[in-house]
């Protein structure tokens, strides 16, 4: 297999089946009919893994490397499964840290090209997710940590049974899909718990909390709090919201070594601070520059992109700011709590459901922020790196598929 052939046949993938990524809702697949068949199919590889759960809605790729990388300071092989990738597909599933095999990754995409039966016709994340159950089997991996893709009850990683579940937080994102309100959201995020498994949550709103607790009831799994730790314990990812996500952690380790994981305390702080190092993690408030300070992060529905920009006043400098959305953000609930005194780059993100900054300048012109506007990632940051002088600072966010775009080109620069 060639590089040239590799793409093609990811090409191919992209196109052929419907990803939410790309086409938003009318991808989405609710219901596990069809990623059993599709188990069935590849002679179920998720039985028989060990495998942890981690929903919420923001959050869960953080506690997902985190814990993959305290588990393999304890020298566990870990398989690590994650969405969406932001520079190559496999970045999605890792053993160790290290991004699954692009021969195996072609293999598979011939497999489901040539031989899979008419009555499966699976969406893009439904064959990622198998895709990664034969990898971390044929890899024999330790742990699988799986993060789930949307919502939780309906979303094909509910099909395994794991040792631990997790749930990080509940707020408002993907509502078209998932309800109106944080209770139907995180009734759907509960649809995760399951009979006689440890669910462990970092919500902090109580009525929140209690959703969680009332389904662990009623399903005799154990709940445990993780906003009541008390943790001083640090992390190599500087987000403020790590804090948070550091407790799910703690608060996992506890209940893996419940079950018999000897974790150490040692391998525990060692894990949290070297994150980047043993997953290769980045995009979650990664430094990519120090002249002038270059900051990304993927916070991208209202309540991170809010933890975010409370997090950006802290820094002196002034700031230049590329911003883009895709089409079913409520971009009206963001814009208001936007800096007024800083240089915003608002640009289109180059996929399918990427949004033109234009449809949104009358709520820009509202707010009266200083702003430009770009029908491309490149375009905004080419300018935003132009103005920029060696004391001000750069951040990137907004989409995924900003941060994506913008890594694409500084790392391959």
């Amino acid at each position: 297999m060639t590089e040239h052939e590799y793409q093609e046949a990811l090409e191919w993938l992209f196109v052929q089946i419907p990803n939410y990524q790309i086409d938003g809702k009318r991808a989405y697949k609710p219901g596990l009919d069809n990623i059993k068949n599709l188990c069935s199919f590849f002679g179920n590889p998720q039985e028989g893994l060990k495998m942890i759960h981690v929903g919420g809605t923001n959050g869960k790729g953080s506690v997902t490397n985190m814990l993959a990388s305290v588990l393999q300071e304890e020298g566990y092989k870990v398989g690590l499964y994650n969405s969406p990738h932001l520079v190559d597909f496999s970045e999605r599933i890792k053993v160790n840290g290290k991004n699954a095999d692009k021969d195996f990754i072609f293999r598979f995409i011939q497999k489901l090209k040539k031989e899979l039966p008419e009555y499966i016709r699976p969406s893009f994340f439904e064959f990622t997710t198998i895709m990664a159950f034969q990898y971390f089997k044929e890899q024999n991996v330790d742990f699988a940590l799986i993060e789930v893709g949307l919502g939780g009850r309906l979303d094909s990683t509910n099909i395994i049974n794991p040792l631990l579940t997790a749930i990080t937080n509940v707020s408002f994102d993907h509502m078209n899909i998932l309800g109106n309100t944080l209770a139907q959201i995180a009734t759907e995020k509960a649809g995760i718990i399951k009979h006689n498994v440890p669910i462990v949550t970092g919500e902090e709103n109580p009525e929140i909390k209690k959703i969680f607790q009332e389904k662990a009831l009623s399903v005799g799994a154990s709940w445990k709090d993780a906003t009541s730790i008390s943790s001083e314990l640090k992390s190599d990812l500087e987000g403020n919201y790590q804090k948070n996500n550091i407790k799910v952690v703690v608060a996992l380790v506890e209940e893996l070594n419940k079950m018999g994981g000897n974790i150490s305390q040692n391998s525990l702080k060692t894990g949290l601070l070297n994150v980047q190092k043993n997953t290769n993690f980045i995009g979650r408030w990664t430094v990519l520059s120090r002249s002038p300070l270059t900051i990304c992060d993927t916070g991208h529905n209202h309540a991170g992109l809010e933890k975010t920009f409370a997090q950006l006043k802290e820094y002196p400098q002034h700031k230049h700011i590329v911003l883009g959305f895709v089409k079913d953000k409520k971009i009206e609930d963001v814009v208001p709590f936007l800096p007024k005194n800083e240089n915003f780059y608002f640009v289109k993100p180059n996929i399918h459901r990427g949004r033109s900054p234009k449809d949104y300048e009358d709520l820009l012109k509202k707010e009266n922020l200083n702003y430009l506007l770009f029908e491309s990632v490149e375009g905004g940051i080419a300018e935003a790196k132009e103005n920029c002088k060696p004391n001000e600072m750069i951040f990137v966010g907004g989409s995924n598929f900003v941060v994506g775009d913008f890594l694409k080109m500084f790392l391959h620069k």
